[in-house]
């Protein structure tokens, strides 16, 4: 491995089986979280005296398709401003020149729990209810500014203890118009709209269909279509909310519509059944038990 560069603005420190390199008004490294795209660390920041989290993008430069994921989720970033959406507060590379140029670092604000965590928990209506409100309005920003996000997941959704939420990861973003048939293998399985598992043609839609299925894990407590694999996960979708429609069908391609007209047909369950009165939040200050009837 080569030597870290010697600059009197930076210092070097081993988080886990990886060096960051970063300016010396971050300190105090903690390791919070790795994906495919980047190590997070939080750390505080000596200059603005509070809390952050820094990302170091996984080699961004190892070939075209990192390289505009890094530059895609960058651009995002520093672009949109909204509550409900994760801010950029720094970025910095360690190296001088444009040759040396290989690390990306991202410093975003710090939160206190991923949703994953938050669905575990027992929640009341109201917190459910802000919580999916707060995840509509930064929605509803990204696709009013013409981007899609396309990897909406429970890990890729932060909150505060105040209950304050925020979306982050762009790394899979996309304006919408730039490309009409987009790959199906970049969304988190579970959350994958119809339009993604069958390679359709999509817009800012798939983006809400994660949101429901985000919605429907925070009431259920668990996953509402746990697939396997893409064909699995098709199944699972259409058992529990029945065969689509003829002009659904019309828009896929021949093989793939050959495929979903074979399978066997789903009238689908009833609401109730997909969401029993038993499992919706208890006693509110608002409401004696939020009923299917409220809800629907």
């Amino acid at each position: 491995m080569s030597a870290p560069p010697r600059h009197p603005h930076f210092y070097t420190v081993e988080v886990g089986d990886t060096r960051f390199t970063i300016l010396k008004r971050y300190q105090n490294l903690k390791p919070i979280g790795s994906g495919a795209q980047g190590i997070v660390c939080a750390a505080y920041d000596t200059v603005t005296q509070q809390n952050v989290a820094i990302k170091k993008l996984s080699r961004p430069f190892q070939n075209v398709t990192h390289a505009k994921r890094a530059y895609r989720e960058f651009k995002l970033m520093k672009l949109v401003n909204h509550k409900n959406i994760i801010g950029l507060l720094n970025a910095f590379t360690p190296q001088k020149s444009l040759e040396e140029f290989q690390d990306v670092y991202l410093v975003m604000e710090l939160m206190d729990a991923n949703l994953c965590q938050v669905i575990q928990m027992d929640l009341d209506h109201e917190r459910m209810s802000y919580l999916l409100y707060q995840m509509l309005c930064g929605i509803k920003h990204l696709h009013l500014a013409g981007i899609i996000h396309r990897d909406l997941k429970p890990s890729n959704i932060v909150v505060k203890s105040d209950c304050t939420l925020k979306i982050l990861d762009f790394g899979l973003a996309r304006t919408a118009g730039t490309t009409f048939m987009m790959t199906p293998y970049v969304v988190t399985r579970y959350y994958r709209a119809p339009e993604v598992i069958l390679g359709m043609g999509y817009t800012e839609n798939v983006d809400i269909w994660s949101v429901g299925c985000i919605m429907g894990e925070m009431i259920r407590g668990g996953v509402l279509f746990p697939g396997t694999d893409h064909i699995d996960q098709w199944n699972k979708i259409i058992e529990q909310l029945g065969t689509p429609s003829a002009a659904f069908m019309a828009r896929l391609q021949p093989t793939v519509r050959n495929y979903v007209e074979n399978r066997p047909r789903y009238a689908g369950y009833s609401f109730e059944r997909l969401f029993p009165d038993i499992l919706f939040p208890s006693d509110s200050n608002e409401h004696n038990r939020l009923k299917v009837l409220h809800a629907a």
